[in-house]
Formats: structure tokens, C-alpha cells, sequence
């Protein structure tokens, strides 16, 4: 894994590699036990897991505010903080037992976040986190329309969501009407990969999101926008 690491990910330091073969092993250990990932190889991890997490890390600078939501199992959020740790994550994920492994990874690499146990419905309406964060970044968690009301509202104005995408040439257009309603405009850029197409969907919040958003749990996925 450490060879591997250090020919897919560039100017990574030792500490770091070190930071990230940990990680795959409490990830590898945990999921004999819950259901954290599909993925397990190591060159897959290293890869579609590790690798393709750090898309947006060239956007975010030292003391950025940055909500991961539908963290699961820390992608992408523990990767990019691993190579920044001066960024300031917070991990929101409706399952507890998922947040216990984070708590353990985070212990374990020697990393701090905060760390929210809540629905990204409920935690978007929260006057704590509602219009706080400087970037909000997603990874494998819904269709975009969706992925918008649960994100878009937690950003200050001038924020960015950084939704990671495989192929969006059908699915950016089914977006117009939430980047509409949410006062958003969105950049697909394309992210290097061996392993299928990868897109980094850059969606900037231009005007405070109409209170209506997000609506109540559950809805927004029944009745996306």
C-alpha cells in the first residue's frame, strides 16, 4: 500500500503515507464488522477511494470551513484532511456506528474534526450550521438536484459545494432547476482517472438559500427539486 500511495498521489510526505496505510487498515478491520465499503483491494482503495478523494484539494486552502456530508466512511473528507490538517472538517452522517470508526480514525491518525450525528435535512436547518461553512464536499451520497438542496444551504454566500461525480452529461441538466431555486451556478471539471470518467462538479452559492430549503427529511430524494 505505501509504494502504491506514493506512485498515485503526488508530493506525499511520510507522515502522511503513514497517516493513510492506518486508515486502510482500521478501514479493512472495521468493515469485517459493518458495512463501510465495497471496495477493498488495495490498489482499489488507493485509487477510488484515497486518490479520488483528494479532487478537491487543490480548491481548499489552510483554515477553510468544510462540511462533508454523507461522510460514511470518511471519504472524502479524512483524505483531504490527512494532506491539509489545518482544514477545519466537520463529518455529518445520519449512522452512529459509522461516526464510532471515524471517532477511532481520527484517534488513530492523530487528527482533529468535528464530528455530527444528525440527517443532512436537519442539520441544514440547524442555525449552528445553516450559511457557516466555506465549502461543503459529497462523495457517493445523491443525485445532484438532491445533493444541492442538502448542501447549498449550509454554505455562506460566495461558498462552494464540490459534488463527486462520475459522468455528468445527463445528470448536470436534471440540476437546472435546483441551481435555479438554491441561487446557484455550477462548473463540471474533469478529474484525471484510469478507472471510468471522474467529474468534480464546482456549484457556487450566489444569494442567501429561500429559507423553504432544505425541506424535511426524506423529501428532498422523494421530490428532488
Amino acid at each position: 500500500m505505501r509504494e502504491l500511495l506514493q506512485s498515485i498521489i503526488p508530493n506525499l510526505g511520510d507522515e502522511a503515507c503513514d497517516k493513510f496505510v492506518a486508515y486502510y487498515e482500521l478501514l479493512i478491520d472495521w468493515n469485517t464488522r459493518m458495512n463501510l465499503t465495497a471496495i477493498t483491494e488495495p490498489t482499489d482503495v488507493a485509487k477510488k477511494h484515497f486518490y479520488d478523494s483528494l479532487a478537491a484539494l487543490p480548491y481548499l486552502s489552510d483554515g477553510t470551513r468544510i462540511a462533508d456530508v454523507g461522510t460514511g466512511a470518511g471519504f472524502p473528507a479524512i483524505p483531504l484532511l490527512i494532506m491539509n490538517p489545518r482544514l477545519k472538517i466537520t463529518l455529518v452522517d445520519s449512522l452512529q456506528k459509522r461516526l464510532t470508526f471515524l471517532e477511532e480514525v481520527l484517534k488513530t491518525l492523530g487528527l482533529s474534526a468535528e464530528i455530527v450525528h444528525a440527517r443532512a435535512e436537519d442539520f441544514g436547518r440547524d442555525p449552528n450550521y445553516r450559511a457557516k461553512f466555506d465549502a461543503t464536499v459529497s462523495r457517493a451520497v445523491a443525485s445532484l438536484p438532491v445533493l444541492l438542496e442538502l448542501t447549498v444551504p449550509l454554505l455562506k454566500v460566495g461558498g462552494k459545494a464540490y459534488c463527486y461525480k462520475g459522468d455528468v452529461s445527463e445528470e448536470l441538466p436534471t440540476a437546472k432547476n435546483a441551481l435555479h431555486l438554491l441561487h446557484c451556478t455550477a462548473e463540471a471539471v474533469p478529474v484525471e482517472s484510469d478507472y471510468g470518467a471522474r467529474t468534480l462538479v464546482i456549484c457556487t452559492k450566489n444569494a442567501p438559500t429561500p429559507s423553504t430549503y432544505p425541506r424535511k427529511a426524506g423529501l428532498p430524494s422523494k421530490k428532488p427539486l
